[in-house]
Formats: C-alpha cells, structure tokens, sequence
C-alpha cells in the first residue's frame, strides 16, 4: 500500500544545488526528480491504474487538438517556472503555439496553457497543495485539473474573468469534463475506461 506523503522526498543529501548542478544529474539520472530552491527530490512511481487513465486522455488530447494551436505533452516533458525556481514533470502539459524553452535549458519548457495531474495515494495532498501554489505562478496557465486515479472524481480549477481561481468538480461517469483552456470535451467514462471505476 502506498504511503500518504505531503511532500516529495528528498533525494540527495548536499545542502544547496545550483540549477546547471540539478540539470547536469537529471540528464544523466534513469529516475525523475523535481527540484526547487535548491534542493532535488524524488518523484513518485505511477501504478497501473494511473497509466491507463493518462493513455485514455492522451488519446483523447492527440485526436481532439489536431489542427489546433495546442499540443500536448506526456510526463517525460519537464517544465520549468522561473518565478519560483521549481523544475518538475507534470503527468501531461498542453501548450499554446510555440514552445517556449527556459532560459536554463532548451529541452525544458515554460508557459504551459493547462496542466494535469492524475493523484494518487502518495501524490493527491502534495498536488492538491503545495504543487498547485507553485504552479499558479505560471504566468500562461488558465486551467490545472486533477483526475483521482481511485475514484470517479476529477477538480478542475479555472481562472476566472476577474484573474481569480474557481472550481469545478465531476463525481460521475455520465458527466462531460470541459478543458476549457483548449475547447475541448471528454466523457467522463472514457477517461476511467479500463480502470474497473466504471460498471
């Protein structure tokens, strides 16, 4: 069973890394890991029932935002916010036009349009919390929306007309998840098919 963390875990024990230092181990690490204000933490493993939800809704995303100006990208694609120095792999990125690099390295983006994460056990307080306060410094993002990988319930929050965040939530399979940010629609049930969730 999964352990109930808030945080990640730290993953070295040096006291401060520079950026270039963290980038220099992650090029050559075969494990992920975030980073922030100097310290490099471990990043959890996505079991089964998170991969099959992140292959339904990639699916979804590839068909639905073909021939539009949005592209979405799976968990190896890292992110960068310079705003408060995080580095980290969200499990899919949607991006508006051009890819925009960070400063600090060209395979890293900034300025992602929406965000998703898939939550699980060990993962949900920490998305939920402190990542979602880290990513509201993103100067570009308008919706970040959260899937429950154990239940049959996603979180969309949304940047209203006034620059405030509402929610938005969807407990049941008979409901449509609205990807405002990008106009596009995707049944509830079609994102948990093959989960077992859904009768």
């Amino acid at each position: 069973m999964d352990h109930v963390v808030n945080e990640p875990a730290p993953a070295y024990q040096k006291a401060f890394y520079t950026i270039p230092e963290y980038l220099k181990i992650e090029k050559s690490s075969l494990e992920k890991h975030e980073y922030y204000r100097g310290e490099i933490f471990s990043m959890a493993g996505a079991g089964a029932r998170h991969n099959v939800i992140f292959s339904n809704i990639m699916g979804q995303l590839y068909i639905q935002l073909q021939g539009k100006p949005f592209r979405p990208f799976g968990s190896d694609m890292r992110i960068h916010i310079p705003e408060n120095t995080l580095f980290t792999y969200p499990d899919i990125s949607i991006i508006c036009n051009d890819i925009i690099s960070s400063p600090e390295d060209e395979d890293t983006i900034i300025q992602p349009t929406a965000l998703i994460e898939i939550l699980s056990r060990s993962t949900r307080n920490y998305d939920r919390g402190s990542k979602f306060k880290l990513y509201r410094d993103i100067p570009a993002l308008k919706e970040y929306i959260l899937i429950d990988s154990e239940s049959i319930n996603i979180e969309v929050f949304r940047v209203n007309a006034s620059g405030h965040w509402e929610l938005e939530e969807y407990k049941t399979q008979n409901e449509t998840l609205l990807i405002k940010a990008v106009d596009i629609t995707i049944a509830i049930h079609e994102i948990y098919e093959g989960t077992k969730l859904t009768p």
